[in-house]
């Protein structure tokens, strides 16, 4: 996969890549695509049939359709063999995550997604022997159903300043817990949870609490906007006894269970999301060649074909980074030790090390799903606001998707927080980069033009060197307090995001052309993508220098303004292109990447 010469989340502002170290889904192995189909299958077979009637909260189809996709291996991918799992790699985790969206249920993906990692994964990375052999079979199976309880009234997105306390009881064999949890999925279903509170009022730690605990009590059912057809509810703790051998991990250690499961969650939402959009694409492009006005299908207005090459383009770009990320993730992973005692510990960490990345899997994807729903009920008209139509409920439970696993504003800062971390701790070479930039401006643009995708490679090349520009003149004018700046941050973590999207989209596009895995529509793709990205990333640029400057821009960062700009406007036809694409997807009937 990759070999980048710095191996470290955010290497990608600093380093050109080639299209062979990106991973992608057209290096999907033959067990990768034989898994993909049979959860595809799953999806249109068990769950699609069964969708209208599982968000009427019919709570034992659900559960039987879990232990369904138990009895298939879905719910163990994650977990080792001796307790009854598959123990496959993370790419797997995400084609499976990705292709339960031919279910057209959002509420059986949530239902799903808690039981195959928040509810459990913990367990399975920082339980004890007794505890993996107590809890992960009967977890693997779906005979019982798993929770994880962190949000409290007070305690969103700083879910670390929780007050749900636990105290050791006097006689050593239980921890007393004290408080409440909300928004808890399935709450009302499952037989276990795992539980955070503070140790003594301080230590944040975390605790298996089993359901029929004396003085855990569940709440009554939220009546939620969307996923009507999954369990949310609150949790109550009032001197709740919960036995000291399910203490998980070590008092004071909470906050790395928790931020463990959140990575990885925020990956496999961006990955839901990649399934999602391609199955709206798919709903939408044959409406549009059935529904007829003015003489003529729908299909063949411009607008229409502008939309849809659009939701193409977006979908195309989260796959690309999403599969990228994972690969990433992957790589390190694969470094590791599978025998040693520490292995859980060192697979956090890894996955750490692409926190940025996977922040932006899970905004990308959730915002630009929001995007496809949105232009796909628009192409649908009056239909698509009929609930007799599938995309009206999958508008409403997508909502979500921009608010947990951490919000996209709190995702936004950990993007800008982390690269001003790895700025500052010279974990990457960003000051050597940036004082690179003038030699940079000060080369011609290369006049050999004839290699595939060579102007948009140059043009992103071009939006890094700006993109570090900005950072620079925003941390000389903020330090450490640039953090506090939070409309600077998100353009800073926008344009970070859209430089690691663009890339991914050249570096697939050119790997999948080159080793004949796709037709080359897929350059076009990328030419109209990279030239929409191009025209943000200055604007954005802009933006950001007059907020530093207070509208107040010298000659000299006009004068690098304009430099960049001349290297980054595009000559693409970008109306023309958008037209090729939706054809192309007109004649597959269907999203075809």
């Amino acid at each position: 996969m990759s070999k980048n010469t710095v191996q470290t989340g955010g290497h990608f502002l600093i380093q050109s890549v080639r299209d062979d170290e990106v991973y992608c889904r057209e290096k999907f192995t033959e067990e990768h695509r034989d898994i993909e189909q049979m959860v595809k299958e799953f999806g249109k077979e068990r769950i699609y049939p069964n969708k209208d009637q599982i968000e009427k909260y019919d709570k034992d189809l659900s559960l039987s359709l879990i232990r369904e996709a138990g009895d298939l291996g879905l719910l163990g991918v994650n977990v080792p063999e001796e307790y009854g799992g598959m123990d496959l790699d993370k790419i797997t985790t995400a084609i499976v995550i990705e292709s339960i969206a031919t279910g057209y249920s959002s509420s059986f993906l949530t239902t799903f997604s808690v039981q195959t990692a928040i509810g459990m994964l913990p367990i399975v990375w920082f339980g004890t022997k007794e505890q993996k052999e107590k809890y992960l079979p009967k977890l693997v199976t779906g005979e019982w159903i798993g929770a994880y309880g962190l949000t409290e009234p007070s305690a969103g997105s700083d879910a670390l300043s929780g007050k749900t306390k636990a105290v050791l009881s006097e006689d050593g064999k239980h921890y007393i817990l004290n408080g409440e949890k909300i928004f808890i999925t399935n709450g009302s279903w499952a037989k276990v949870f795992i539980v955070f509170a503070q140790v003594d009022g301080q230590k944040f730690s975390a605790f298996i609490v089993d359901r029929d605990t004396p003085g855990f009590e569940i709440g009554q059912e939220e009546k939620k906007m969307g996923i009507k057809g999954s369990s949310t509810t609150p949790l109550t703790f009032i001197d709740a006894k919960v036995p000291i051998e399910n203490l998980l991990y070590e008092v004071g250690k909470g906050a790395t269970i928790a931020f463990n499961a959140l990575n990885i969650g925020r990956f496999k939402l961006g990955a839901a999301e990649v399934g999602g959009m391609k199955e709206t694409i798919n709903y939408v492009l044959n409406y549009a060649l059935e529904r007829k006005q003015f003489g003529q299908s729908i299909s063949n207005f411009d607008v229409i074909k502008g939309k849809l090459a659009q939701m193409v383009m977006l979908t195309y770009a989260s796959d690309s980074m999403v599969y990228r990320t994972i690969g990433l993730i992957q790589d390190e992973i694969d470094k590791l030790d599978k025998s040693s005692e520490s292995f859980y510990l060192e697979l956090g960490a890894a996955m750490e090390k692409y926190a940025i990345e996977t922040s932006m899997a899970k905004i990308y994807g959730s915002e630009s799903m929001a995007f496809v729903l949105d232009e796909g009920i628009q192409t649908m008209g009056g239909y698509g606001f009929i609930e007799e139509y599938p995309l009206a409920s999958t508008y409403r439970s997508d909502r979500i998707n921009r608010i947990w696993e951490g919000s996209n504003e709190i995702n936004r800062q950990i993007i800008t927080g982390y690269m001003m971390k790895k700025a500052l701790l010279e974990e990457l070479p960003i000051r050597e980069s940036i004082g690179k930039i003038d030699a940079f401006l000060d080369t011609n643009a290369p006049k050999d033009e004839s290699g595939i995708l060579a102007k948009e490679k140059y043009a992103i090349e071009t939006g890094k060197r700006m993109t570090l520009y900005l950072f620079h003149k925003a941390l000389n004018e903020y330090g450490q307090d640039l953090k506090h700046e939070q409309q600077l941050t998100e353009i800073l973590a926008n344009m970070f995001m859209e430089l690691y999207t663009a890339e991914s989209v050249i570096a697939r596009a050119e790997y999948s052309v080159n080793s004949k895995q796709a037709k080359p529509i897929v350059l076009d793709i990328a030419r109209a993508y990279t030239a929409e990205i191009s025209l943000t990333l200055l604007n954005r640029a802009l933006t950001g220098m007059n907020g530093i400057t207070k509208g107040k821009l010298s000659a000299s960062h006009s004068e690098y303004l304009k430099k960049f700009e001349a290297r980054m406007l595009l000559a693409t036809d970008i109306i023309g292109l958008k037209r090729k694409i939706a054809n192309y997807t007109y004649s597959q009937k269907s999203y075809p990447f």
